[in-house]
């Protein structure tokens, strides 16, 4: 069975650049303390390292 990540906004985007706001956005958070979990994959883990600061990600079997 493939892994996965589970990726949790946990810091507010204001004040940050446009591009982390939109990566955010595309990783399918919408409100602060939401939860998506997505497939592990070098796009996803890209796409969170861009926006670590912003962000916790746990990987789940």
């Amino acid at each position: 069975m493939a892994s996965k990540l589970k990726i949790t906004w946990v810091k507010s985007a204001i004040g940050y650049a446009e591009d982390q706001k939109r990566t955010v956005r595309a990783l399918g958070l919408h409100r602060l303390h939401e939860t998506v979990e997505h497939d592990d994959n070098r796009t996803i883990r890209g796409m969170a390292h861009k926006v670590r600061h912003l962000v916790t990600v746990e990987e789940v079997e």
